[in-house]
């Protein structure tokens, strides 16, 4: 799958999906990429956290790679890039907040040295290859949230990345309309979109509005108050440490994520009149009234501040006069997660405030008239959604048409869609897939290993050793262990019966060393699955004495 005279979009990662953003770009014999992100795990990974993009595609032809261009830095854009990037070894390109933020992660990595990142300026312009590149600033929930503008032969692609609509974003200046309907002058082949909220009637709102929310609550809030937002969004911290000025809070920063977006963005030039910090012992000798935490944690995460905080094992601590406020949204799946921590909190008698209850939260992806109005100034040939599970694909496909665009494809992860030209169309699919980071270690999400896992996490596991002397007699008893297996108050009869099991099948004695040990271990399964309706992973080994 070579690029001839032709332009090509492959999706690894992100369509089908919310998260683990990577995007192709292919002409005359060359590849781009759009961002390299990741996801988090979830119980179908136990053990995991992060799961990363399969770029097997890619690193076979990386020889026709010419770089990784960065629309923002979320995790689900650029996430993966410390892991993945050194194999690809091929140059990156990014704002200069989102350099920042790249740089942090390959410092981690050890990789400053290998992998070469150009920093662009907002709204500049450069060439790889037979692609042309220029950032569009957009609103999002990040600083410098950026679509790209992608100059080809074969016509020109706007893609949006992730963004929204903001008239008082609080920080970073959006491409006014009047630029954005430029660009449509121009003509636009492919409008590449977010369709994170398409099922959204109203417009995300604004940062402006959320200010005024926050300020409502937190001045009339007698105790200390604690926030809890994506770290991530700069324009959210900002407005916090406004409203701190204003309602005479010190601010205390819980996370160290934290600490990093506001390190970043203060390097870059933002966040400039953000208040000093208080560490944690001088904030708990601040009277309550004079507080202002911002924690990380608003998703539930078990090691995050909130989260310990909530439970009381944190410097940092809450009573029944103070108060939380989630001024974030419940990301699909975090569910429980998040409950967990609200139930801690309400057994302490801790109030909550969320955004059902009061204006402190809007979401950085648009709604419909967004969309509409996106749809009005760019004027596409063709709209792609990507960013999105394939309802919400589908659902802007529908949108778009609707809206008047000519032509909508819905693609998902390794559909090959010629864009021009006689586009679009999908002309063939690569192999995707998803990978781990288990430890230290990446391994396939489908792999063995994780496959031995989950039968494990959903069985339990039973491990036999059996002794045998040079003649293939049982010597002794054999040895018995487990784990994850159904049984509690009756344990040593189970044990005693699995024991008996084992042996007999030992002593009946298949001279082929596999065919005992399938024997021993069908012959402990069913005294298993006979005792607890399960049947569990059993390991046997044989040991010559």
């Amino acid at each position: 799958m070579t690029p001839k005279n032709e332009l090509l979009f492959l999706a690894l990662g992100g369509s089908g999906e919310i998260g683990m953003n990577v995007n192709l770009y292919g002409t005359q014999g060359k590849w781009v990429m759009v961002d390299c992100g990741m996801t988090f795990g979830d119980p179908y990974y136990p053990g995991i956290e992060l799961v990363l993009p399969d770029l097997e595609f890619i690193e076979d032809r990386v020889d026709d790679l010419l770089g990784i261009v960065l629309t923002h830095g979320h995790e689900d854009h650029i996430g993966a890039l410390p892991y993945l990037a050194g194999d690809l070894g091929v140059p990156l390109y990014a704002t200069p907040f989102t350099a920042g933020l790249i740089t942090k992660k390959l410092e981690e990595a050890g990789l400053t040295e290998e992998i070469e990142l150009n920093v662009i300026d907002n709204g500049d312009s450069f060439d790889l290859g037979p692609f042309g590149f220029r950032y569009i600033p957009l609103a999002h929930s990040i600083l410098e949230g950026n679509a790209l503008v992608i100059e080809t032969e074969y016509g020109r692609v706007f893609h949006t990345g992730d963004w929204k609509l903001d008239e008082d974003p609080q920080t970073g200046t959006p491409t006014p309309a009047a630029d954005l309907t430029a660009i449509g002058d121009e003509g636009v082949l492919a409008l590449v979109c977010d369709s994170t909220n398409v099922f959204n009637e109203k417009a995300s709102g604004s940062e402006g509005a959320v200010k005024e929310g926050l300020a409502k609550v937190i001045g009339e809030a007698t105790g200390r108050v604690l926030v809890t937002t994506f770290a991530s969004n700069a324009a959210r911290l900002q407005t916090l440490g406004r409203i701190a000025k204003e309602t005479g809070r010190k601010v205390c920063v819980a996370g160290r994520s934290l600490d990093r977006i506001i390190d970043t963005a203060q390097a870059v030039g933002y966040l400039k009149d953000f208040p000093p910090t208080v560490d944690f012992d001088e904030a708990m000798r601040v009277p309550p009234r004079e507080l202002l935490i911002i924690a990380t944690g608003g998703q539930g995460e078990s090691r995050a501040a909130l989260s310990r905080i909530a439970e009381d094992n944190h410097p940092l601590t809450l009573d029944s006069g103070d108060l939380v406020i989630f001024s974030s949204k419940q990301i699909p799946g975090n569910e429980l997660a998040i409950g967990r921590v609200q139930n801690a909190l309400a057994a302490r008698q801790i109030p909550m405030i969320t955004d059902r209850q009061a204006h402190v939260h809007v979401s950085g992806h648009p709604g419909r008239p967004e969309l509409t109005d996106m749809y009005g100034w760019i004027r596409p040939e063709i709209l792609v959604p990507v960013h999105g599970e394939l309802r919400h694909m589908a659902e802007q496909a529908r949108f778009g048409a609707a809206q008047g665009i000519p032509k909508t494809i819905v693609q998902q992860n390794g559909d090959v869609v010629r864009l021009a030209p006689d586009g679009p169309s999908v002309i063939g699919h690569e192999r995707v897939g998803r990978l781990v980071l288990d430890g230290d270690t990446i391994i396939a999400a489908d792999g063995e290993a994780m496959n031995e896992r989950r039968r494990i996490a959903q069985r339990g596991i039973i491990a036999v050793t059996v002794a045998l002397n040079g003649s293939d007699k049982l010597v002794g008893k054999p040895s018995f262990s487990m784990a994850g297996i159904p049984i509690e108050d009756e344990r040593e009869e189970f044990i005693d019966d699995a024991v008996g099991a084992a042996a007999d099948a030992a002593r009946k004695g298949a001279k082929d060393p596999e065919k005992l040990r399938e024997a021993i271990r069908l012959a402990v399964r069913r005294t298993a699955t006979h005792w607890t309706g399960k049947k569990p992973v059993v390991n046997v080994s044989l040991m010559e004495v």
